[in-house]
């Protein structure tokens, strides 16, 4: 099928044309989130950048078309495509991309990267030096080059399945899902948030070794990171305090800290994230 075909393709699921696949999953289709950034730029669409066709996107192509005098199908076929001006012109895969890019491939790009594993700070199109990181970070996870320009290979490469957890793991505590993992907004959360009352205990997901316990300044604040072999690593962040150190065994369920909001947190819950050779993967696959 033609780049442009699939193009509009996705543009008409995004409008409500076709009816995806099961299979498709909660990934999202990273030409659909191209689709919601430009529209983002075009101040129509002020949803998530989520790549899932709905119902918000369809209004918002609709609402562009009307104030461009084009037929309102929700379908952003040529004519629309044309009207979004320069930032539509390119698709993920019709150019190298490096820092300085920006465009609707590189909004594609920057989407396939999170859910490989490797989230950018913003889904937002313009390739700068969050985007470039995350890049180089991929490439040297998919034995690439890390040259931190995506060609052809890199292209390939964000074509395979997403990865996965290798091993089993507990739940560190018993609590609902309050934030998934997955899109939020224009970024992307790389593990899930289980709100829980301060002090709450946090247990080792599965037994390992702790590598690191101690504030993080990137954000996580107080954070326990455990490792499983085979390059699985568990994650607790935001923790009131730490009831483990670096080089401790752990066996599954043994507490690695209470529940807190140290870090960037809005309030009490335990983040919990699970990274495979760097990569976050999703853990509730996982979670038994």
């Amino acid at each position: 099928m033609p780049r442009l075909r699939q193009i509009q393709v996705a543009a008409a699921i995004a409008a409500g044309a076709l009816v995806a696949a099961p299979a498709a999953h909660a990934a999202g289709r990273p030409a659909v989130a191209a689709l919601q950034v430009t529209l983002r730029h075009h101040h129509v669409y002020r949803g998530p950048v989520d790549g899932i066709p709905g119902g918000a996107t369809t209004a918002a192509v609709i609402r562009f078309q009307r104030l461009h005098g084009l037929t309102p199908d929700g379908v952003a076929g040529p004519r629309t495509r044309r009207a979004f001006g320069r930032f539509a012109r390119h698709i993920l895969g019709s150019r190298n991309l490096a820092p300085g890019n920006t465009g609707w491939d590189v909004a594609e790009l920057q989407f396939a990267l999170a859910w490989h594993g490797f989230p950018n700070a913003n889904i937002d199109g313009g390739f700068g030096r969050h985007t470039e990181r995350a890049l180089i970070k991929f490439q040297r996870w998919a034995h690439l080059v890390p040259d931190g320009v995506a060609g052809p290979s890199t292209f390939h490469a964000l074509r395979a399945p997403l990865p996965l957890c290798p091993i089993a793991f507990a739940w560190p505590l018993q609590a609902p899902i309050g934030s998934p993992f997955g899109p939020r907004g224009i970024g992307f959360h790389p593990g899930i948030d289980l709100p829980a009352p301060t002090g709450t205990p946090v247990g080792a997901a599965a037994a390992g070794q702790v590598i690191f316990a101690r504030f993080d300044r990137g954000g996580y604040g107080n954070l326990v990171e455990v490792a499983h072999g085979g390059g699985v690593v568990s994650m607790y962040a935001h923790l009131s305090g730490f009831s483990v150190h670096v080089g401790q065994s752990v066996s599954t369920g043994m507490r690695v800290g209470r529940v807190g909001a140290s870090g960037e947190a809005t309030g009490p819950h335990l983040h919990f994230e699970v990274r495979v050779r760097g990569a976050a993967v999703d853990p509730v696959p996982a979670l038994r």
